[in-house]
């Protein structure tokens, strides 16, 4: 994978046009420190991180095991706090807000996608998606939460399909419910967690079509992978080790999840007239 420093980034996409000021980015992370004591030992999780992503981005977050890279992803989703350092989400300097409020924080500007779907197996995708804006305020109602539902289904590529249980879907369309639900409060950033983790080779590219075709569309992405090929989709990869950012650099030879599965249907025509 060829790649450029990832400062390239600043220099060119992060303006808006030739002269202009460069925009605020949507996460700043400023020597981010993130330490865990148990009983004497302190276990250094994540350590010293300064990193800008701005809106449009996409970006894929990777190391080995114990590289700091889940707990980096928590703390981006308001799910844990940093121990030092700062963390700004849209201006907003996240590490001096409440429980109340970073709740807030989370339902109105970020969406969560997990590689086991996390879907209540009892409701229908329709219900499913609907479940964030229950926890919105101000409160939705509920022919609008019915509207956004089904409007993000048909997004993903699921119209039809808003009454089934997940049982009576595949994987990879469970995970687009998934996606669906964490884009129904409009979020100006998702995140996923090996979103292809459960899935397999053609339905992974599938997904990652959906996520390159969402960022195209100008959603913000931050994404876990283990996997290089999967990274090799983002735009920019972040690789850690031993809680520090090893390297940052841009994709500038990125793959095409569309293209590839034309590819794909092209070969698979070519089986079924050789038989």
């Amino acid at each position: 994978m060829k790649a450029l420093p990832a400062h390239t980034r600043a220099d060119t996409g992060a303006l808006s046009s030739p002269g202009a000021t460069p925009l605020s980015p949507i996460i700043r992370l400023a020597s981010l420190c993130k330490t865990y004591r148990n009983a004497e030992v302190e276990v250094h999780a994540v350590r010293d991180v300064s990193l800008d992503i701005y809106a449009g981005d996409f970006v894929a977050i990777m190391g080995s095991s114990g590289s700091g890279k889940s707990t980096l992803m928590n703390i981006l989703g308001c799910l844990d706090t940093p121990t030092t350092g700062t963390y700004e989400l849209a201006s907003t300097n996240v590490s001096t807000l409440s429980r109340k409020k970073l709740a807030t924080l989370r339902n109105q500007k970020l969406g969560f996608v997990f590689q086991s779907f996390n879907l209540l197996s009892r409701t229908s995708a329709l219900e499913n998606v609907e479940l964030p804006m229950f926890y919105s305020h101000p409160l939705i109602s509920l022919e609008t939460q019915r509207s956004r539902a089904r409007e993000v289904l048909n997004k993903v590529g699921l119209a039809g399909r808003e009454n089934h249980w997940p049982n009576q879907l595949s994987g990879g369309q469970q995970q687009r419910v998934a996606i669906a639900r964490a884009l129904v409060n409009h979020p100006q950033l998702l995140l996923a967690d090996e979103p292809t983790g459960n899935l397999d080779s053609r339905t992974s590219i599938e997904i990652m079509g959906l996520f390159q075709a969402l960022n195209a569309s100008g959603i913000t992405i931050v994404m876990v992978t283990h996997e290089l090929e999967i990274a090799a989709y983002c735009k920019r990869v972040i690789m850690m080790r031993d809680g520090r950012v090893l390297s940052d650099t841009m994709n500038v030879e990125r793959r095409s999840a569309e293209d590839e599965i034309a590819a794909l249907d092209d070969a698979e025509g070519n089986t079924m007239k050789s038989v």
